[in-house]
């Protein structure tokens, strides 16, 4: 029930010179060590942010004092927290332009982004967040920037769109971040990189974050940045809590029976399986639903709303198996996360660590299973080299493959959501007071524009579904379905 609580708050050329990796002294990392305002230090002490994570140590006093950066540090390392104080420090609530511009590589990661930023603004009088991203009518977006907005959270190619509309003004922007830069640059964004730089005001302060270090970034860094600093940090994921396996495999074809084989062996009630390509995902899922396991994949080829869908159904454990790209991936942050299978070795062993970094977090044990067919074991050594440890191939496990992990709740649909002033509230109500069922047989609530899920445990579901279709929300009737 954790989750459910969190419901109610909720160009010029420029002389540039890259410095060594630095490491700041960090005599205390007490959020009150740095020069914050009063409210911002209350709001922190409300979220429970006492102690800054070791990037926020280490970038946000530079940032305080208007100093270039270029971070380097994976998901999960309270990144966004480390950016986002230091552009509500600097905003002028009473001017209402863009004055700071954050983009993103997906949808996924700029809402999770701008939600993070409304949350450190809550004690912040009237500061206006705005997501710009692609997957949805821009109309909309319009209606809202001519209404004004301090600060923007977009994707490269929205921006772009704006920009060329004349419906977005970046000539006030003080600040500009980049997060998640590398994987920007991978997906192609280089060229729309280019043009939100050349659109923003020159005389700004541009935040360079990335989870790998490319030559690519350096290039980058040398057209938008001046002589910044540069701070790295280790995964605050303790490599320790990640119990990894390597399963040495003869052939191709013997893959995705693999895959069964360490689901049924480990019982994970949450994985993410990587693939290298789209088409392996769309592979994948069809043998694992086939053998009877509730999968979904996650790839370019979906419409954002199916995007949406199969997020929540992972993020609310009605889904065991999540199989994606590195790309698709991306800004997806998922709590718990038993299990990394790794069908197919990444590529780079930087992206290997980053993959396996999903597990195992906040001091929880994980797990990282690879499946390593013989033509592969020259990225074996390499990540040797990298990891700097030795690596043991083992047999796979013994398993019953009739023994696959099911997942405890299931996700109804509403056809209705924040547009029809629907809230958490009225949902919880519905299915506590009006239907009496347990409160906590209720797992996480995601509210859209215009759509709702509810989690609920199985045992309940179909009277929750009935409650749903057949009463009422707010006085309104809506249509409820189970995905």
């Amino acid at each position: 029930m954790g989750d459910l609580k969190g419901f109610y708050w909720y160009s010029a050329a420029i002389i540039h010179v890259i410095t060594y990796p630095i490491e700041i002294p960090v005599t205390t990392t007490a959020f009150s060590s740095l020069p914050l305002s009063a409210d911002m230090l209350a709001n922190l002490e409300s979220l429970g942010y006492n102690e800054m994570t070791p990037i926020q140590a280490k970038s946000l006093p530079l940032v305080l004092q208007g100093q270039d950066i270029i971070a380097q540090a994976k998901t999960g390392s309270g990144k966004t927290a480390a950016f986002g104080i230091a552009l509500l420090e600097k905003l002028n609530v009473r001017f209402f332009g863009v004055q700071a511009l954050v983009l993103c590589p997906t949808r996924e990661l700029a809402d999770q982004v701008a939600k993070e930023i409304r949350r450190l603004a809550r004690l912040t009088h009237n500061v206006k967040v705005l997501t710009l991203c692609g997957g949805v009518s821009i109309g909309p977006q319009i209606g809202s920037l001519e209404r004004g907005a301090h600060i923007v959270v977009g994707t490269p190619g929205r921006i772009v769109d704006h920009i060329a509309k004349g419906t977005l003004k970046l000539d006030s922007v003080n600040q500009l971040v980049l997060d998640e830069a590398d994987r920007m640059l991978e997906m192609g964004f280089s060229e729309d990189i280019d043009k939100v730089l050349e659109a923003c005001n020159t005389d700004r302060q541009t935040l360079l974050f990335s989870a790998t270090y490319p030559d690519d970034i350096k290039k980058i860094s040398t057209r938008c940045q001046r002589d910044p600093q540069m701070v790295s940090v280790e995964s605050i994921h303790s490599e320790t809590n990640i119990e990894q396996h390597f399963y040495e495999l003869r052939a191709d074809d013997e893959i995705y029976p693999a895959v069964l084989t360490v689901l049924a062996h480990f019982q994970p009630e949450t994985s993410i399986a990587f693939c290298n390509t789209k088409i392996a995902c769309d592979e994948l899922l069809d043998y694992l639903r086939d053998q009877g396991v509730n999968a979904l994949a996650l790839h370019g080829d979906l419409e954002q709303k199916e995007r949406d869908q199969v997020l929540v159904r992972f993020s609310n454990r009605s889904c065991s198996v999540l199989i994606a790209t590195d790309v698709a991936a991306r800004g997806i942050d998922i709590k718990g996360l038993d299990a990394v299978i790794n069908v197919d070795l990444a590529r780079d062993s930087e992206v290997h660590v980053h993959r396996i970094g999903r597990t195992g977090r906040a001091g929880e044990s994980g797990l990282a299973l690879n499946l390593v067919v013989q033509k592969e074991v020259h990225k074996i050594n390499r990540l040797e080299d990298y990891m700097k440890q030795s690596i043991a191939l083992e047999p796979l496990p013994q398993a019953d493959k009739k023994s696959l992990p099911v997942p405890t709740m299931v996700t109804l649909h509403i056809d209705g959501g924040k547009k029809d002033k629907l809230r958490p509230g009225d949902i919880i109500g519905a299915l506590t007071k009006d239907a009496g069922l347990p409160f906590e047989k209720i797992g996480k609530i995601d509210m859209f524009d215009f759509s709702a899920y509810v989690a609920v445990d199985h045992s309940i579901a179909r009277a929750a579904l009935k409650q749903l279709s057949d009463g009422k929300l707010k006085g309104r009737k809506f249509r409820a379905r189970k995905l």
